[in-house]
């Protein structure tokens, strides 16, 4: 879940940390998981929310997203135009869609976010499938670029040139700015903030103890966003689709891991050079 507000406080875990924020984001994944499983045209966000649920709470997790004051759901369902924040509703996917699914889990206060992309494909129109198959594809492997670049960073700033780099050099989609990653903890928004874009500033130091997520919002379109009148749902304002791919990513004095990810990362990560190790 990506936020504007970023509260303050220590960015680097000690080692016993790094162990509690293991189980929350393979919480997390559970339910990325089990929505991906369960993702196809007729399905509703809200049929996904209760989903995601029961896989966080199977594994003695709670949904993080209902602690965000006034929201009371496990995901957010961005839909087609709408970028973050989605509250889910009841209106079925439809051949066409293209859905981010956005999901958290806290286990013994300790929290984990992540997110994914899917597309609902419709065969009467193979060009748009494709359109927006491509869209999540650039974005994934964005993301992808973005933690590879974490384990040799010496400042985090440097995952926002991967990020950013790799979406211009093989696309004309946008890098959504006002939406960005976060650090990660006992509050499931921290600093430092985790551009996806390049910026002046260098960023804090990467060192063991350092948990991210990385989120990379990319648009079909422009970049520029409005508010919906729920004061949740964030829409392009320029109508274009978007996609969200997000995890939660922890440096220690071995490596990096993927905490949100079951296998830590290994499968987007070692075609890339970069074998993810285990927080010992």
């Amino acid at each position: 879940m990506a936020r504007r507000g970023i509260l303050r406080r220590s960015i680097y875990k000690s080692p016993a940390q790094l162990r509690l924020m293991v189980e929350p984001g393979l919480a997390t994944g559970a339910a990325l998981a089990a929505m991906r499983d369960a993702v196809r045209a007729g399905i509703t966000p809200l049929e996904l929310d209760a989903i995601a649920e029961d896989a966080i709470r199977s594994r003695g997790g709670a949904p993080n997203f209902m602690l965000e004051p006034g929201y009371r759901h496990t995901i957010c369902a961005n839909v087609n135009e709408h970028v973050v924040h989605g509250i889910p509703t009841d209106r079925p996917l439809e051949p066409g869609d293209i859905v981010a699914l956005d999901a958290g889990a806290v286990v013994q206060g300790w929290n984990g976010d992540a997110a994914i992309t899917a597309v609902i494909p419709d065969p009467a129109r193979p060009e748009h499938t494709a359109a927006l198959e491509k869209l999540s594809e650039v974005t994934e492997a964005a993301m992808w670029r973005g933690i590879a670049r974490l384990a040799s960073a010496a400042h985090l700033n440097e995952v926002g040139e991967a990020v950013s780099g790799y979406v211009r050099s093989h696309s004309d989609f946008g890098v959504l700015e006002d939406y960005i990653g976060h650090g990660i903890g006992r509050s499931m928004h921290e600093d430092p903030p985790v551009f996806n874009v390049p910026v002046k500033r260098r960023g804090p130091e990467v060192k063991p103890g350092l948990v991210v997520a990385i989120e990379p919002i990319i648009s079909a379109g422009g970049i520029d966003t409005v508010v919906e009148d729920d004061d949740w749902t964030v829409t392009m304002a320029d109508g274009s689709m978007s996609a969200q791919w997000e995890h939660t990513v922890a440096v220690h004095d071995r490596g990096i891991w993927v905490l949100t990810a079951e296998d830590g990362g290994a499968s987007g990560l070692v075609p890339l050079g970069i074998t993810p190790v285990p927080i010992p």
